[in-house]
């Protein structure tokens, strides 16, 4: 049995196989599969198998899997094409024999105001329509999401949102790729779906909080209406269509679509979740 995991030249797939590695794996049983094998060469240095998944070619993934193979499928970007993008690999995996197949879904992805959660619940249907054993990973906010907000952050000051007082309960990209690590080499998780997020909910004050301690200057959060959100962006020159997610996003995390927690991430990998400054820190 091998552990086929998809979309490796990505943050959260790579991460994923290096958590299955930490954990002690075989690099032997291991399958890094990518459209570019050119990316990956650094994880074939380190012994692992790699192979050509692309998602708009479903015979890569029947020539990628074999009987019994855990496939670990993270979920694609093209989101207009998605659905049936995920829809052939999974139906290609199943073919091939998959003994389980794992989803990185979005968190409440069944029961969410935010948009880009929701999306997932068409891979979700097929995966349990598989008739092949499964588990969903419901994948909460990302703390290196704000990656991209340091430098405006760090040269103005400024956090800008529309957030409204809703809280986030983040988590590192490297606690899910744990979490993937774990389901994906240890028993018991057939028919399960985990809702992974964060230890600790934070607002968007407190985020300007932990900015500031890690830019070592002062933050503001400017906490502003939908409408202004994006009249700001659009001013700033954001294309429509990108400052109209970013609007939705924030509405999203106003209603609290991100703020829910369990425990399951941390019951999973066995310890606490990353703290959100910690996540920053290696940001800057």
């Amino acid at each position: 049995m091998s552990i086929v995991i998809t979309a490796t030249s990505g943050h959260l797939g790579r991460a994923a196989v290096e958590a299955v590695l930490d954990r002690g794996t075989d690099p032997a049983q291991v399958i890094a599969g990518a459209r570019d094998l050119a990316k990956i060469t650094d994880l074939a240095a380190r012994g692992v198998r790699t192979a050509v998944i692309d998602y708009d070619d479903p015979t890569t993934v029947t020539a990628a899997v074999t009987p019994g193979d855990v496939f670990v499928l993270v979920s694609g970007t093209d989101l207009a094409n998605r659905d049936r993008q995920h829809a052939e690999v999974i139906a290609a995996a199943a073919q091939a024999g998959a003994g389980r197949i794992i989803y990185t879904s979005g968190l409440k992805a069944d029961d969410t105001a935010l948009p880009i959660a929701a999306m997932h619940l068409p891979t979700e249907n097929a995966v349990r329509e598989s008739g092949t054993p499964f588990t969903i990973l419901r994948n909460g906010w990302y703390s290196e999401n704000y990656a991209r907000d340091i430098p405006t952050v760090r040269e103005t000051g400024v956090l800008l949102s529309s957030t409204g007082n809703g809280a986030v309960a983040s988590a590192s990209r490297r606690d899910l790729a744990e979490a993937i690590a774990v389901v994906a080499t240890t028993e018991g998780h057939e028919g399960n779906t985990y809702e992974l997020s964060g230890d600790t909910a934070w607002t968007y004050d407190e985020l300007a909080v932990a900015l500031a301690q890690v830019l070592g200057r002062e933050v503001t959060h400017r906490n502003v209406s939908s409408d202004e959100h994006r009249a700001i962006l659009i001013d700033a020159g954001v294309p429509e269509q990108f400052a109209d997610m970013a609007v939705a996003v924030d509405a999203g995390l106003d209603a609290g679509a991100m703020g829910f927690r369990n425990g399951d991430l941390s019951r999973l990998i066995g310890r606490p979740t990353t703290p959100l400054a910690e996540t920053l820190h290696t940001l800057v």
